[in-house]
């Protein structure tokens, strides 16, 4: 297997048609996308922790959201570059990380078709973000494409099974047709995971559980309405009678991780990281 620049596309930083949807839904959380990002800060800081940027490293940080990881990364002193499809989570981004020094690179680009050369990064890292992308195979081959031999990767990515399988599992109950291709879960899946990146990288795999606190169910529903542009989407678009019929299935779902102090909500993922062969 080879990954050349043969891999990108012309249009730098324009989505690939069969992830314009995807682009457009994320979107919608806006500004509003980092506390989603918050609820799973845990996750993000043990993937930044175990990639372990240095002072002047070169980062590039896929499907960046609204820049936590980025920042996560830039902490430590290297010069990151950040992408992402979805343009308001990109200026929220901007807005978010513009007091960092050194700054971050922002740029509108596809995960299938980034935008640089070979050889590009010491290290790549993506929290919960390449695993959307349609196209896993193409996606695969660019994390490794643009990164140099000998460099490192670190991705956080959903288990196949467990909660959010089981949140996700109620949103698309409501979606008409929900896209076409492989589930973003099967990136959980160690054997998928190695049948993508294995022959570029030497993997090592190691679970985790996030913890989000909140206050109540009446609280989450808001705190994923606001920010979580799969829910927003649905609850804007959806009749009176399934906006209520979805509201009490995730609202039950949350009553399901209720503590004496109110929710903790457990969700399993897998931290992928990899050394470039």
């Amino acid at each position: 297997m080879t990954y050349t620049t043969a891999t990108r596309t012309t249009a730098a930083g324009a989505a690939q048609p069969h992830n314009e949807r995807t682009a457009a839904t994320w979107s919608l959380g806006g500004r509003a996308y980092d506390r989603i990002s918050f609820g799973v800060s845990d996750a993000l800081a043990h993937a930044a922790q175990r990639l372990a940027p240095e002072p002047g490293e070169k980062v590039l940080d896929v499907a960046t959201g609204t820049g936590w990881s980025a920042r996560n990364v830039a902490r430590a002193g290297a010069h990151v570059t950040a992408v992402d499809i979805a343009p308001d989570l990109l200026a929220a981004a901007r807005e978010l990380s513009a007091h960092l020094d050194p700054p971050i690179t922002f740029e509108a680009a596809d995960a299938e078709a980034l935008p640089f050369a070979d050889a590009s990064f010491d290290a790549v890292i993506s929290t919960f973000g390449v695993m959307f992308a349609g196209g896993h195979e193409q996606a695969a081959r660019e994390l490794a494409r643009v990164c140099r031999p000998d460099g490192r990767l670190a991705l956080v990515v959903w288990a196949p099974e467990g909660a959010v399988k089981e949140f996700l599992g109620i949103i698309g109950n409501y979606v008409p047709a929900p896209p076409p291709g492989p589930s973003p879960m099967s990136w959980g899946d160690e054997a998928h995971a190695r049948a993508l990146l294995g022959d570029a990288f030497e993997l090592t795999f190691e679970p985790g559980v996030n913890n989000h606190y909140l206050p109540g169910v009446e609280a989450a529903w808001n705190w994923y309405a606001a920010g979580f542009g799969p829910m927003k989407g649905l609850i804007e678009a959806l009749p009176p009678d399934q906006l209520a019929a979805f509201k009490q299935q995730i609202d039950a779902y949350h009553a399901s991780y209720r503590v004496p102090a109110g929710l903790h909500v457990r969700r399993e993922y897998q931290l992928i990281l990899g050394r470039r062969r």
